[in-house]
């Protein structure tokens, strides 16, 4: 008995002509909703640096700085993770070029909040080998900020989908802003972390990764390795952006100690006394 196959073929062809828009609005919907819980929980954070080089005898600066990276507040009392290759590039320049003694200092950083509030704020923590930088509040703020939940995670696999969340420069107006990042490889050594394609998002260092269940991946930071004994660096070669995990950033959030000035409650308006009565 023959079967005409061809109908068949094309019944299936059509089928999944239809399950391909199905799948991808369905992502959609889901980012939008993770967009929504957690826009106000990725911050601006605005740095000025002093940095100075050297070789050979010779010194450049120091030269003062203004530049803007994303944070993420994990916190409700406002601290804040961010990538310190974003925020204090000294250790990371020094890797890319050991033959220039490269000095840099961080010495204001202010947080930007969605309606143009500036928070004060101190780094309190650096991790080096997670490219991590911890910032709290020099004032604690007197409403609880939005934060993402560190706790409750999950991991990821090759090929997943991942939806980033991220704060646009300021020609953009600092709107919020979503993007699709796709897992291309997850390395377990020297420690876990999830490599996403070359051909990424709009997502920048500090931008927080999420499933599409809503469960928080991890945070983009940069990766870098020292260069061989000749000096020569292939930055190809020893540099790549990864999603490290959650657990690993709550792990080093629990050491952030408190800022150096005096945490305090913002001032809060006060009735003023009345006048007393005056007497009879």
């Amino acid at each position: 008995m023959r079967v005409n196959l061809i109908p068949f073929s094309a019944a299936l062809l059509f089928a999944a002509g239809f399950a391909i828009p199905a799948i991808a609005s369905e992502l959609a919907d889901k980012g939008r909703e993770i967009f929504n819980k957690n826009q106000h929980a990725v911050v601006t954070v605005e740095i000025v640096l002093k940095q100075t080089y050297s070789q050979s005898g010779q010194t450049s600066g120091p030269r003062e700085t203004k530049q803007s990276a994303t944070g993420t507040v994990v916190d409700s009392s406002g601290l804040t993770v961010l990538a310190l290759s974003a925020c204090d590039p000294g250790d990371m320049y020094q890797r890319m070029q050991p033959r220039y003694k490269v000095e840099t200092e961080v010495t204001d950083v202010n947080i930007l909040l969605a309606d143009g509030t500036e928070l004060p704020a101190e780094i309190v923590l650096r991790d080096k080998d997670l490219d991590l930088a911890f910032l709290r509040p020099k004032v604690k703020p007197a409403t609880p900020m939005s934060a993402v939940d560190l706790s409750q995670s999950a991991p990821a696999q090759v090929l997943d989908e991942l939806i980033t969340l991220n704060r646009l420069n300021k020609a953009a107006s600092r709107a919020y802003a979503a993007g699709i990042e796709h897992v291309a490889a997850v390395v377990q050594k020297p420690r876990t972390f999830y490599v996403p394609e070359s051909n990424t998002s709009a997502s920048s260092l500090g931008s927080p990764a999420f499933q599409p269940n809503g469960k928080l991946v991890g945070v983009l930071v940069l990766r870098a390795i020292s260069s061989d004994s000749g000096g020569n660096y292939n930055y190809n070669q020893n540099v790549t952006s990864i999603i490290l995990p959650a657990d690993a950033i709550l792990k080093a959030a629990k050491q952030a100690p408190e800022a150096k000035a005096e945490t305090r409650e913002a001032p809060k308006e006060t009735e003023k006394p009345k006048d007393p009565a005056p007497a009879k």
